[in-house]
């Protein structure tokens, strides 16, 4: 068996703990996922999942790194899937999907509609999540307020 192979075996789902933070902050960085203008710090996670979201994580048992994440929040109306991705080194190994399934299987489970962002230039991204049975809306943007001054 080789390495990599060796290496997406050791790699384990499971909920994130205030304990990951750090770790998960540094997975985020390494994923474009980390924007200060989000302000997505270890109290909103916290607030978050107190309102019924869940953050998902996958680690590498062997070195104790989370390789992956996958951020589900609740707003009352529908469950947002966002801040998911994998760890560079560790892409294309299946562990996306792997992740994905999880994310899902716990979505479809409370019987929430689910909806999600995606960069449009994402070629790769767009791709997996169409797979995954997602659809873009073509008749609307998005628009926000980041800051209220």
């Amino acid at each position: 068996m080789k390495k990599a192979e060796q290496n997406s075996l050791s790699a384990v789902i499971r909920d994130y703990r205030e304990s990951d933070y750090a770790s998960l902050l540094e997975l985020w960085h390494k994923t474009d996922l980390a924007q200060p203008e989000r302000k997505d710090d270890a109290g909103v996670i916290k607030r978050c999942n107190a309102m019924g979201g869940r953050l998902l994580v996958m680690e590498d048992l062997a070195s104790g790194e989370i390789i992956g994440s996958s951020w589900m929040t609740w707003d009352g109306r529908r469950i947002y899937l966002h801040h998911f991705g994998i760890h560079p080194a560790w892409q294309n190994r299946g562990l996306g999907t792997k992740l994905a399934y999880a994310s899902l299987e716990w979505i479809s489970s409370s019987g929430r509609q689910v909806k999600m962002e995606v960069h449009r230039e994402n070629n790769a991204a767009i791709q997996f999540y169409k797979k995954l049975g997602f659809f873009a809306f073509e008749d609307y943007d998005i628009y926000m307020i980041r800051e209220f001054t």
